[in-house]
């Protein structure tokens, strides 16, 4: 057995319940990956979930009383894998205290396109020790092409190049445990939008690398964002949470008035605009969790990898 065939693969799924026959698809794509087992833990976020039985994989279930959003919602996820496994004590936890050595993160309404999906993972944390996420390459299952906000870097004209980057993509991702034991969970406050970047930057300043990887890929449906009715608000609100959060206290107002003038030159429409600057306010307003400012080795890291943290 090989140091990555050994390495223990889990599975986070989050869900309104309103995609059954897309959730069952996933699952399936799931069971079909090469290598050892993965367990998957399904999250009803505020909704019943139907049955969900695949053969060859073994699917627990949570089913919240409401809706808690996104990173909450994957954190019940992430949380189910410190209880004891189904399987019984072979499958104790380990020195992280997670029972797995990394988690998978997929959208309902994806899909695995290949086998070797969950492989390429335990081969790519295996080969590097400070590797502690990896974002897979988002792709439209009719056309395959992949959106430009889908691939995580300012460079995003060409989504077949893999590289180093400094955030990842929420719905299609792996997250070594280890992580999540060093710097925690995601901003459970956020409840949709950045909470992906949150993380990232937590993880980059404890020393973790994060990977865009164009050979993993998940199907999934074009979709535009602005779809979600809350989407301005919580995109701005969020951003000034992330910056407050995160950042040295100097580049807090340079971060934030660089996505203020980036946001009117997009020229949004009026109500998204008064919805936007309804959630700065807001973001300015209200409580945004802990305050941990990266250390400035960590902004001149983000630098070289092509994303200074003013954009």
């Amino acid at each position: 057995m090989t140091a990555a065939s050994g390495m223990r693969l889990g599975a986070v799924v989050l869900t309104m319940g309103n995609r059954p026959d897309e959730l069952r698809a996933l699952l399936h794509s799931v069971a079909r990956q090469d290598g050892g087992p993965i367990e998957v833990v399904v999250v009803g976020n505020g909704a019943p979930l139907p049955e969900l039985v695949v053969p060859g994989l073994v699917v627990r279930t949570v089913e919240l009383p409401e809706n808690v959003g996104i990173p909450a919602g994957r954190n019940v996820g992430i949380e189910a894998f410190r209880t004891e496994s189904p399987e019984g004590p072979d499958s104790a936890a380990g020195s992280d205290g997670y029972r797995v050595d990394a988690l998978l993160f997929l959208d309902d309404d994806g899909l695995l396109a290949g086998t070797d999906t969950a492989e390429l993972c335990r081969e790519a944390f295996t080969a590097d020790p400070e590797l502690g996420i990896i974002s897979f390459r988002i792709a439209d299952p009719d056309t395959g092409l992949t959106q430009r906000r889908h691939v995580p870097r300012l460079r995003a004209s060409d989504p077949m190049r893999s590289s180093r980057v400094t955030t990842f993509l929420g719905g299609a991702n792996a997250v070594r445990t280890a992580v999540f034991a060093q710097v925690g969970g995601l901003p459970d406050e956020f409840f949709y939008a950045h909470e992906e970047t949150d993380l990232a930057w937590r993880a980059l300043d404890a020393g973790w690398l994060v990977d865009y990887r164009a050979d993993m890929v998940l199907h999934h449906p074009t979709t535009a964002p602005a779809r979600h009715a809350v989407y301005h608000r919580m995109v701005a609100r969020n951003r000034v949470w992330l910056a407050r959060r995160n950042l040295p206290a100097p580049l807090v107002p340079v971060y934030l008035g660089v996505w203020f003038l980036l946001t009117l030159a997009r020229r949004p429409s009026l109500p998204g605009l008064r919805a936007w600057l309804g959630g700065f306010k807001e973001g300015w307003a209200t409580a945004c969790g802990p305050r941990r400012p990266m250390k400035w080795a960590t902004v001149w890291r983000l630098s070289r990898l092509g994303r200074p943290p003013i954009i």
